[in-house]
């Protein structure tokens, strides 16, 4: 009755000791874990864009809808299949794909098979030698010298994820998957606005050349007057020089603006991914261009639209997990090992079963006790980098709002600029014609006329420059709100319906975690 009695207490003590030492593994490490920095304060977003808002928002509008060229459309269409940059960058989404797949299988059980042969030949004069030769094995007989090892057998280690550690990093690789499939269609938008404005830059090129063709033909026969009126003695030869140095100058700044012709196309090409050649276009309509008006929307359509911001957003929920990635590896970690097989000196007895059969099962808890700098510090960056994420997120929202006022604002400028200079050209045009006539009829000098043609031609070539711009800037505006974005669809790895569900960044048990920016609606992921 003693003894049962004596061997119940020392059970209990045994579950007592065990029971304060699992406590030890998870209470202690959380002793160490340094607090988080937070961000400061953050701006709110405007309501409005300068006081302008509009219930419907241009970046909805497909491509083909929004250029109404299908020239142009054509060439966009060509890029973006041929781009070279959308293909690097499809294989840096692929290395991202492929990053899931590695941190999927990191939480799942790990099973080897393989076999081994050795040969050992252990020493008289040692224990282990001196015990083989008193040893029989299964068969009756003495183990041969030297002995042989032939072995078959599946080895499985497997690390339970109690804390989340292994899918919170799946979880983070996955946001940055996605992250970086809306980084390759923010590079999409800025492509098509690229080639549009280039294009458009083409047709300003072919304007400029005509306006000096149409400038050197004039100038040409201001000089064959100026040389007349030497002949009859009514001019100089100062006048005939003159008409005839500004002839010049107009020649070889056609050779120049050939020059620069040649560039963009080489340009467009590029972007299309495809080698120099003619590019089509219809530049005998440039003045008449008139693309769709825009429309804004509200400032918090941004958080949706803009691909950049969405990368950034997901960039900051990814960071939010690392956070719990680092926190995890201050606590115990669980680690299982197993393991079976056939052991036997002879191949013929490897399969003899059970007398072959070999098997282990381990399991092993351990937790950071003394000397925990190295995990704390990869806490603390962890931590730093979520305000590095904290703070690009704010700077690209910044960015994107400061965009499109800066460019609604340019479209706006640029085409009450255009309206008054095609109000001066027509007052320039009307004194040339009459300047011409006076100094025809010599009633005014040389440099009167000369004056007047110079005005015309720097008037045509800003209008053709302001036109430019204002047409650049209907496409910066377009892009800047989101639009151009080109529908993929762009899979997870895994099978069907494998895809995690991703948690709040935010550790709930932690009141410290930064919270991720919400948005205004759930962004499609296949966009």
């Amino acid at each position: 009755m003693n003894h049962f009695v004596r061997s119940t207490t020392t059970q209990q003590l045994h579950l007592f000791v065990t029971a304060v030492a699992c406590s030890l593994l998870l209470a202690v490490p959380g002793c160490g874990i340094p607090k988080l920095c937070h961000p400061e304060p953050v701006r709110q977003l405007p309501e409005t864009f300068n006081g302008e808002v509009s219930g419907e928002n241009s970046s909805q509008m497909g491509i083909d809808e929004f250029f109404e060229d299908p020239t142009l459309t054509g060439l966009i269409d060509e890029g973006l299949a041929g781009s070279l940059q959308l293909k690097i960058l499809g294989q840096e989404i692929e290395i991202a794909n492929n990053e899931i797949l590695r941190r999927r299988g990191a939480y799942l059980p790990f099973v080897t098979i393989g076999g081994r042969a050795g040969l050992d030949k252990p020493s008289f004069f040692t224990p282990g030698g001196a015990s083989e030769e008193q040893l029989l094995a299964a068969n009756g007989r003495g183990f041969p010298s030297p002995l042989p090892d032939f072995m078959v057998a599946t080895n499985l280690s497997w690390q339970i994820d109690i804390w989340r550690q292994l899918r919170n990093a799946r979880d983070a690789a996955t946001l940055r998957y996605l992250g970086t499939c809306d980084g390759r269609n923010y590079v999409v938008t800025r492509l098509v606005a690229e080639i549009a404005e280039n294009y458009y830059a083409l047709m300003a090129l072919d304007r400029r050349l005509e306006t000096l063709d149409r400038t050197i033909a004039l100038q040409e026969q201001s000089l064959v007057m100026a040389q007349a009126q030497k002949e009859g003695v009514r001019g100089t030869e100062l006048g005939v020089q003159r008409f005839r140095a500004e002839v010049r100058k107009n020649q070889s700044q056609k050779l120049i603006t050939k020059q620069d012709i040649i560039e963009v196309e080489n340009r467009i090409n590029f972007l299309v991914g495809r080698f120099p050649q003619p590019v089509e276009r219809n530049s005998a309509a440039f003045f008449e261009l008139s693309l769709r008006p825009l429309s804004l929307g509200v400032p918090s359509d941004l958080l949706q639209n803009r691909p950049d911001i969405r990368q950034a957003e997901r960039e900051l929920s990814a960071a939010g997990l690392d956070i719990a990635v680092a926190k995890a590896n201050f606590y115990p970690k669980l680690n299982i090992s197993a393991g079976v097989g056939y052991d036997a000196f002879n191949p013929r007895y490897l399969v003899v079963s059970p007398e072959s059969l070999v098997y282990s099962v381990a399991g092993d808890l351990v937790a950071p006790l003394i000397n925990k700098t190295n995990i704390q510090a990869d806490y603390k960056n962890a931590n730093a980098r979520q305000l590095q994420a904290v703070y690009d997120y704010q700077r690209t929202v910044l960015n994107a709002f400061t965009e499109v006022i800066n460019r609604i604002s340019k479209v706006q400028n640029y085409t009450n600029s255009i309206e008054l200079k095609k109000q001066q050209l027509e007052s320039l045009e009307a004194s040339v014609t009459v300047a011409t006539a006076l100094f025809n009829a010599t009633r005014v000098e040389y440099i009167d006329v000369l004056f007047a043609q110079r005005d015309l031609q720097e008037a045509r070539m800003v209008l053709i420059e302001t036109k430019k711009e204002q047409l650049g800037a209907i496409v910066n505006t377009y892009q800047a709100l989101g639009g151009g974005l080109i529908q993929f669809s762009y899979p997870i790895a895994g099978p069907p319906g494998s895809e995690p569900a991703l948690p709040s960044p935010s550790d709930p048990a932690d009141d410290t975690a930064i919270p991720v920016p919400p948005t205004p609606a759930k962004p499609d992921e296949n966009q």
